[in-house]
């Protein structure tokens, strides 16, 4: 390893910070253990799990705590080895109620070994969580499901109030970032969104720090306002283990800051921009401070 990668294995002080525990934290910590349930936060090792638990909050993992891809940012181990719980939609709507959720949001693995990739598995949660609580806002970050149209509209025909699909990072990137996915699939998905059902918002979100540029942010941010979306994260990739990507750059906050601004620029009517923001980081807040909402 070089002596830059070695200095960019230092986190800067930016992104330090205590880690808050507590009863709360243990309590959906415990819950989720005990429910056979799986959280993002706890598989890919978000640096914000400790808060969102605290603050009860979490982002469930369905289909299974393995993938059927090997991205290299990415913490989830691949392989999956076991069909689908038919029950987990269930279970996951269970334990939202007890948590008195009133927004969830609903991630996946990628199943590509499954025929219509989990979408029935997504739909059927979102039914399940709205049966369960009233008046509940699900949001789903779902796979590109290798580009079937039909999987995208059984998604959307559960009608969760958000639609979010990762862009992740820039076209030249991902040969070596995401290998298995294909940059203008992921824009064909987003831009299907609103072709299928105009009331559903569809959001996306980037890494930043893998080795992109300024000009290639800006067009990537560009394609996505092009596809309909509005709604954007853009938060700092971290390295999870010395097997995955490297960290080319720690960007500071205050050019996290400026991409805020050039983001709003663009079209996007809510941004969520910082070096610890995830896709589902405060994504309530993200979708309800907004006044039209």
């Amino acid at each position: 390893m070089s002596q830059t990668n070695k200095i960019q294995t230092r986190k800067p002080k930016w992104l330090r910070r205590r880690l808050p525990s507590g009863p709360a934290y243990e309590k959906i910590r415990s819950l989720i253990n005990k429910g056979r349930l799986h959280t993002v936060c706890q598989e890919a090792q978000c640096p914000n799990q400790f808060e969102c638990f605290s603050q009860k909050t979490a982002t469930f993992l369905i289909m299974g705590s393995r993938c059927t891809r090997n991205c290299r940012f990415c913490n989830i181990e691949a392989g999956p080895d076991s069909p689908p719980d038919p029950d987990e939609p269930l279970r996951v709507a269970e334990a939202a109620a007890f948590m008195a959720l009133q927004y969830v949001v609903v991630t996946s693995v990628t199943r590509d070994d499954i025929p219509d990739g989990g979408a029935g598995l997504f739909a059927e949660t979102i039914t399940a969580l709205k049966e369960k609580i009233p008046g509940v806002m699900v949001e789903v970050l779902i796979p590109d499901f290798q580009g079937v149209k039909q999987a995208l509209k059984t998604v959307l025909a559960a009608k969760p109030d958000v639609l979010n699909h990762n862009i992740e990072t820039i076209p030249r990137l991902y040969p070596v970032v995401r290998p298995q996915a294909d940059y203008e699939r992921s824009l064909t998905l987003l831009r299907r969104v609103a072709d299928i059902d105009d009331t559903i918002p569809a959001k996306s979100g980037l890494m930043l720090g893998l080795g992109e540029t300024d000009q290639e942010v800006e067009e990537t941010l560009t394609d996505l306002h092009d596809t309909g979306c509005r709604m954007l994260t853009l938060g700092q990739y971290l390295q999870p283990t010395p097997a995955h990507l490297p960290v080319s750059r720690f960007i500071p906050p205050e050019e996290f800051d400026k991409w805020h601004e050039r983001a709003l620029g663009i079209g996007f009517t809510e941004v969520a921009s910082g070096p610890f923001v995830r896709s589902s980081y405060h994504a309530k807040e993200l979708f309800c401070d907004n006044g039209s909402r």
